[in-house]
């Protein structure tokens, strides 16, 4: 896609490419107007990994090689504001997610009991290329494959590549 993003353990590199311009559109059209005004004025918005909104607390962003989130404002997240969201969104999958079509990005709802939508975490995805050589010694193990980790460290960026190096394979080899 001729983007350039480096890994969260190294973020000093990183340009801004279109997915993540992409990603801050996308959460203009989900977010209160105060976030988006708030986010687009942040020096490391290229480097936002998700934005949190909780019902009843101060909403959150996080960025790439950071543990801890930042405050967008003091404010607390209103039941109208995520319902509003909740609305630019549209459905929810069976596990309670929406992706964007034509992009990596997605919107994971919490729920209460009721179910209720109580929060949203609106996820700027990103693909990262050139990892051939280890999804090659992954997929040469020929067993299942467990991924852990903290939210922003990779996971779903190697399970994204694995599957596009073995479509690569799967047509060379002429299906």
């Amino acid at each position: 896609k001729g983007y350039i993003h480096s890994s969260p353990c190294n973020t000093s590199q990183t340009t801004i490419g279109k997915e993540i311009l992409d990603g801050i559109l996308f959460m203009k059209e989900i977010l209160p107007r105060d976030l988006r005004d708030n986010l687009q004025n942040e020096p490391r918005r290229d480097q936002l990994l998700e934005v949190i909104l909780d019902l009843g607390r101060r909403p959150e962003a996080r960025f790439l090689g950071n543990s801890g989130g930042q405050y967008l404002r003091d404010n607390e997240i209103s039941q109208l504001e995520l319902e509003e969201a909740q609305r630019a969104v549209g459905e929810f999958g069976g596990d309670n997610r929406a992706g964007i079509e034509g992009t990596l990005h997605r919107i994971s709802a919490i729920r209460s009991r009721k179910g209720m939508v109580v929060g949203l975490t609106c996820r700027v995805g990103r693909a990262v290329n050139g990892h051939v050589d280890m999804v090659r010694d992954l997929l040469n193990y020929k067993e299942s494959i467990l991924f852990l980790g903290r939210p922003g460290v990779g996971k779903t960026t190697v399970m994204r590549e694995i599957a596009r190096v073995l479509a690569d394979e799967f047509q060379k080899r002429g299906r």
